[in-house]
């Protein structure tokens, strides 16, 4: 009977932990029949979103072990991706030597907007993501301004072709035909259907050694110490602020190389719109996969990105068979990106108070049982 309970209270504890990728799990098998789709075009879809999406979730990471939460503002980085395309495709250097070119420019302007963003965030300890998600909307103001007056008038641009007819500024869609899906295609396989680009994967794979290496570095231990008390690990004679501003340039970098990847397999540039979102749905997809504001691992990127990005290609198609209008589908996966950060957020605070709770009642205890020993002697 005991063990009973125990497996009872053993699988209520892991339904209320993973709370959020079971439903997702649990949409998925619903949709799936609903939306007509064949299996090889629904695993090529998944396999292609996963080349596209994952370097760009693994950037959270690093943050997330610095106890710095979800970085909302991952999106500068993907502005300086998208800045150092947009100079590419003005110098017509296209292929794999135009994106490593990208890859190489964006490096700069990542690490100046993550010095910036983790500087900010240094003086709002305790409230990063708020600040985060804010830093992001300013520094869209300031990248809107450069796109949209600097370049062509103050910034040289000699291309008409990406160019308003004004003659400075950028256009909305930016071109990157000549470079599209390049590394994708250099080492494609294709299975029954089912197109495996390979050395995206391969550059996937390097970074998630990289993030397990990291880890283990004094740098990763040092930003384990502090994402678990900031307090204790600056007794221990770590410097906080410096370690916490690393963790954001760290992340914001790796976000440049994401979005870089990411544009060059859609092939284009939605030059004033395409960071606008990315953070929120990168975070979205990493919740999805049973991370938290402060534990997150290369699987929960994995499985999120399979679960939301399922989501995302099935709910129209299944909204459509249900209610007779695609567009409930489209309603549907927007409110499930929101809602399953706010979800997750509402869980974190609920389980923190709930264990802080449990923290001040084992300490109460323990003082009760101190006060009636003392009383006994």
């Amino acid at each position: 009977m005991d063990e009973k309970k125990s497996f009872g209270a053993r699988a209520l504890a892991f339904a209320r932990d993973n709370i959020v990728p079971i439903l997702f799990i649990v949409i998925c098998i619903i949709c799936i029949p609903l939306s007509g789709f064949s299996p090889s075009y629904l695993i090529n879809e998944i396999v292609t979103r996963m080349g596209r999406n994952i370097f760009l979730i693994l950037c959270l990471l690093v943050p997330i072990m610095a106890g710095m939460g979800l970085n909302f503002g991952m999106t500068l980085g993907a502005m300086a991706g998208e800045i150092a395309l947009i100079f590419v495709s003005d110098w017509q250097i296209w292929g794999i030597p135009g994106v490593v070119l990208a890859m190489i420019l964006q490096i700069p302007f990542s690490i100046l907007l993550g010095l910036l963003c983790g500087s900010i965030m240094n003086r709002a300890k305790g409230r990063e993501m708020i600040t985060s998600y804010i830093i992001s909307f300013f520094m869209n103001g300031l990248y809107q301004l450069v796109v949209l007056y600097m370049m062509g008038s103050i910034i040289p641009i000699k291309h008409f072709s990406i160019k308003l007819p004004r003659g400075y500024g950028i256009r909305n869609t930016v071109s990157l035909l000549n470079m599209r899906q390049c590394l994708d295609n250099l080492l494609a396989v294709n299975v029954k259907g089912v197109k495996i680009p390979v050395l995206t994967f391969l550059i996937i794979g390097v970074l998630c050694l990289f993030i397990v290496w990291f880890r283990k570095t004094k740098l990763g231990q040092d930003m384990r110490a502090v994402g678990q008390d900031m307090e204790v690990a600056r007794d221990a004679g770590i410097n906080v602020e410096r370690t916490r501003l690393i963790s954001i340039v760290i992340s914001t970098v790796m976000a440049g190389f994401g979005m870089i990847i990411y544009l060059q397999n859609m092939g284009n540039i939605s030059t004033y719109s395409s960071h606008s979102q990315i953070g929120m749905f990168c975070i979205a997809a990493l919740l999805v996969g049973g991370a938290s504001v402060d534990k997150a691992s290369i699987g929960n990127v994995f499985l999120g990105v399979i679960l939301f990005h399922t989501m995302f290609i099935v709910a129209p198609r299944a909204g459509a068979a249900i209610t007779g209008d695609s567009m409930i589908g489209e309603y549907f996966r927007v409110f499930c990106s929101y809602g399953v950060i706010t979800i997750a957020l509402v869980m974190y605070e609920t389980k923190k108070r709930r264990n802080k709770s449990k923290t001040a009642q084992e300490l109460a205890r323990a003082a009760a049982e101190e006060t009636a020993k003392e009383a006994a002697k």
